[in-house]
C-alpha cells in the first residue's frame, strides 16, 4: 500500500530505529550517498533495498528515488534517517490513502532535543510535504531544503507528526551540517530580492505559503540573529521549553549569523573580483577626451 524512501549518509546511529519504525511497510528503499560506516549493512539486515547515488541536493535525491528506485506502491513516504514514524502516524497515512482526497500531504514533525520535545522553540507544528502519489510528488530545491512542486489545492494535511531526532549524532554533527546548510541559505538569500517575495501569500496564503514568504522577506531585515533568537525564545515561547529551549534558540541565532557572514563574504569577494577584473582590463579611449 505504501512505499518508504529513506535518504542516508553515515547514519548507522539512526537507520536501525528509523527502519524499525516503518517495519509495517513491505517496500522500503534506502538511497545512500556513499556511507563509510555500517549504514548499508544495517539497512540490508532490516530488509530494506539499497541504492547508491552521489549527493547533490535533497530534491534531486528524492526525485531520483521516485524515478529510478523501482518503488512498488503508488503512495510514497519520504523520510530522513533521523525521523521516526509513530503508530498513530502510520494509521493516519493509511487513512489518507483510503480517502484519496489529495495527491500529496504535508506532515508535521516533533523536534526532539536533549531528550525533550521542543513544543515551542521547535515551532511545532511546521509542515513538509513528505507523503504523496509517486507520479505526482516531485521536489524542487530551495536553499538547503526541498519543497513539493504541487499546487496548494492538491496538497492535504496530516495532523499526526513524525518524531525528528535532529541531534541524535550530537551537537558537533548538527553544527557541521548547518555550516553546510548556511552556505546554501546564503546563496538563496543572495538570489532573493524584495520583488521576489510572494506578497499575496502573506495575507491570503496557506500557513506553509506564509512561512515561505516571511522567510524570503526576512532576508532584508537587519540583526537577523538577534531577531531569530527573540522570535524563537520569546515570540514562540521557547522559554517554556526550559534549558533545551534556550540552547536551541542560541543555536538558531548562530546559524543565522553564519548565513549573514557568508553573504557578506561573498559580497566582498565579488567586489574584489570585479575590481581586479577592471584593473586588468585594457584601457578604452574616452571619445570625449583629446588624444595625446
Amino acid at each position: 500500500m505504501i512505499s518508504v524512501l529513506v535518504l542516508t549518509l553515515n547514519e548507522e546511529i539512526n537507520i536501525g530505529d528509523c527502519l524499525d519504525s516503518v517495519a509495517w511497510a513491505d517496500d522500503v528503499l534506502v538511497l545512500d550517498s556513499g556511507s563509510e560506516d555500517r549504514t548499508v549493512e544495517i539497512a540490508r539486515d532490516r530488509g530494506a533495498r539499497v541504492l547508491h547515488r552521489d549527493f547533490d541536493d535533497f530534491a534531486s535525491q528524492r526525485n531520483y528515488g521516485l524515478e529510478a528506485g523501482g518503488l512498488r506502491h503508488d503512495w510514497v513516504l519520504h523520510l530522513d534517517a533521523d525521523e521516526r514514524v509513530t503508530p498513530a502516524l502510520r494509521e493516519s497515512l493509511r487513512e489518507a490513502v483510503g480517502r484519496g482526497e489529495h495527491r500529496a500531504y504535508r506532515v508535521p514533525s516533533k523536534l526532539i532535543f536533549q531528550g525533550r520535545w521542543l513544543k515551542h522553540a521547535g515551532m511545532y507544528p511546521t509542515y513538509q510535504v513528505r507523503f504523496g502519489r509517486r507520479e505526482a510528488l516531485t521536489f524542487t530545491q530551495v536553499g538547503h531544503g526541498q519543497r513539493g512542486a504541487l499546487p496548494p489545492e492538491q496538497v492535504g494535511t496530516i495532523d499526526e507528526p513524525l518524531r525528528h531526532h535532529a541531534f541524535s549524532k550530537g551537537i558537533s554533527d548538527w553544527v557541521r551540517r548547518h555550516n553546510r546548510y548556511s552556505s546554501d541559505e546564503a546563496g538563496h538569500a543572495r538570489a532573493t530580492a524584495l520583488r521576489d517575495v510572494d506578497w499575496s501569500s502573506l495575507l491570503t496564503g496557506t500557513a506553509q505559503a506564509r512561512r515561505r514568504a516571511l522567510k524570503d522577506l526576512s532576508y532584508a531585515l537587519p540583526c537577523r540573529p538577534l531577531l531569530r533568537f527573540l522570535y524563537v525564545y520569546v515570540g514562540r515561547l521557547g522559554l517554556l521549553d526550559g534549558r533545551p529551549g534556550f540552547d536551541y534558540a542560541i543555536l538558531l541565532a548562530f546559524y543565522e549569523y553564519l548565513i549573514g557572514l557568508k553573504r557578506r563574504e561573498h559580497a566582498r569577494d565579488g567586489s574584489r573580483t570585479h575590481a581586479e577584473e577592471s584593473a586588468d582590463a585594457p584601457l578604452e579611449q574616452d571619445p570625449q577626451s583629446p588624444q595625446l
